[in-house]
């Protein structure tokens, strides 16, 4: 804790300033869009969410108090990143959240930066249909293999709804996979 203490106060100081993000990027950067990834789905929103989610950090790391780790906080505001792009891209397409997710989801196939099969599209297929909350709870600990202490903190929710949200998350999913 005192070492991240210490690497905050150089992402303050703007004598190290530069340096220190640099460190951050390079640390954080690819667990970031990987996260990102597995809300919006596409690569190139993903670039532009992990490149807002940067600036936000950034910008609000004066606020930051330590309450929780660094990680955890840089999650939550990546987690709300994606959140507000997919919602304002639904909005801008005049459309629910929903179907934005479910044409990504069709376009999955086409995509040359995904890597998945049929099996991976029908998951997919399955997730999206989940209420967001089971959604960013069973992709957090399926696909980024978190711990629930550290989704809690992310999503600011209890370690017991969070175990709930998943086990849901999982009946629905296999429930879907095995009916169609």
């Amino acid at each position: 804790m005192q070492e991240e203490k210490e690497f905050i106060q150089e992402l303050l100081d703007p004598k190290t300033q530069n340096e220190a993000f640099q460190k951050l990027l390079h640390t954080y950067q690819r667990p970031l869009y990987h996260h990102i990834r597995n809300i919006v789905l596409n690569h190139d929103d993903t670039d532009d969410v992990l490149q807002n989610t940067f600036i936000k950090v950034f910008q609000n790391l004066k606020n930051f108090k330590g309450e929780s780790k660094l990680f955890s906080w840089m999650y939550r505001i990546a987690t709300n990143e994606s959140l507000t792009f997919i919602k304002q891209k639904a909005k801008k397409n005049n459309t629910s959240t929903e179907e934005i997710n479910a044409k990504i989801i069709d376009n999955l196939q086409s995509d040359v930066f995904f890597d998945g099969n049929e099996i991976q599209i029908k998951l997919q297929k399955a997730i999206a249909l989940l209420p967001t909350k089971q959604q960013l709870v069973f992709k957090m600990k399926y696909f980024e293999e978190l711990k629930y202490e550290e989704i809690a903190t992310i999503l600011d929710t209890s370690v017991g709804a969070l175990k709930a949200s998943y086990h849901h998350a999982v009946k629905k999913i296999e429930a879907y996979v095995t009916s169609n």
